[in-house]
């Protein structure tokens, strides 16, 4: 198995250097959607920035208590009766949840989908260890033709049913997103204008610190270290799917956590890609999203990107080449110098 907490840790590693020596930088820390999350609060006192943090925490732990997909939870309980066809009465937030996730699956043509959780399963990425195995063919054939979707799913005066029985939701894909806005609400709320909050790579920035935008790292997909830095303005955020961060390895070849809604299969065609989401509604949410179907289009990540609204994108493909929106390559700072094998697209 391989973990997911290099680009974290890479990405608040450079945030928290620049502001060394400094107003005080509060941080506090969890471990919390199978990742570590940091949440960093720059110029206030540890009186008042502790606490704001503290409530941060722990709504990402309600949050991922009450929508893990695997454990005892209103999500398991609802995949559950899909299941076995039943309907069943959901909260007003899972609801709404549901709802987005329909239109983001529809924005972006269902490569983003969170109703693959069957899928998920099927090839053991629900598990902490990942299993070396390949999955059964035919459980995998079986899946393909049932072609299950969060599309599938109506809810009904609250309540939420099914005719597809292999619809199974996981919402690792998208939840940490949804955390990501609900932390800025939160510290908005109780004061705090200049904070990063950072869960496992997701990143959002609040403010600045102590007057200076926050700097992030991109994580190199093959090499230890960043394969860029960027500044994040207020409201901004950044996400990042990679190969590296969730695989195994059968007869020396990978297979990521990726999957191809369209085949069942891990995606084997990019390394990385990264994307920046200014600021709008659901900011956090969409970054959190908009890697994923990026990532699975491939070569034809450009038409898919406009058709999100979504202009900042830096990929790299199996061989290592970079591939980065005209928007995106204004905002990078190149580590080691600007990469050979570059190509900016317009």
């Amino acid at each position: 198995m391989r973990g997911s907490s290099r680009l974290g840790l890479l990405l608040i590693f450079l945030g928290a250097l620049a502001a060394c020596g400094r107003a005080p930088l509060h941080h506090q820390e969890a471990f919390v959607f199978g990742t570590r999350v940091e949440v960093l609060i720059a110029g206030l006192p540890e009186a008042q920035a502790r606490p704001a943090a503290a409530a941060v925490l722990r709504e990402f732990d309600r949050l991922h208590r009450t929508y893990h997909a695997w454990k005892p939870s209103e999500l398991s309980a609802l995949n559950a009766a899909l299941a076995a066809g039943r309907r069943l009465a959901v909260t007003p937030e899972m609801a709404t949840l549901i709802a987005d996730a329909q239109r983001l699956a529809l924005a972006s043509e269902q490569l983003f989908d969170p109703g693959i959780g069957r899928l998920v399963s099927l090839w053991g990425f629900q598990s902490d260890e990942l299993p070396a195995v390949l999955p059964d063919a035919g459980a995998l054939a079986a899946w393909r033709a049932a072609r299950p979707s969060i599309l599938d799913l109506r809810i009904d005066d609250h309540y939420a049913s099914s005719r597809q029985h292999q619809l199974a939701l996981d919402f690792g894909g998208y939840l940490k997103g949804v955390a990501l806005d609900r932390a800025a609400s939160i510290l908005r709320a109780q004061g705090v204008h200049d904070a990063l909050i950072n869960i496992g790579g997701n990143v959002m920035a609040l403010g600045s610190k102590n007057g200076q935008s926050w700097r992030v790292g991109i994580q190199h997909p093959r090499q230890p270290g960043p394969l860029a830095t960027l500044e994040l303005q207020d409201g901004e955020a950044i996400g990042t799917s990679g190969d590296y961060q969730r695989y195994f390895e059968v007869d020396g070849r990978r297979y990521c956590h990726l999957l191809d809604p369209r085949s069942g299969q891990p995606v084997t065609h990019t390394q990385a890609l990264s994307v920046l989401i200014t600021p709008r509604a659901n900011t956090g949410a969409l970054s959190d999203v908009a890697s994923k179907p990026l990532f699975i289009a491939g070569d034809d990540w450009p038409r898919l990107a406009r058709a999100m609204a979504v202009e900042h994108v830096l990929r790299v493909d199996a061989e290592g080449r970079l591939q980065v929106s005209s928007a995106m390559q204004r905002r990078l700072v190149y580590v080691g110098g600007t990469p050979k094998a570059l190509q900016i697209m317009p």
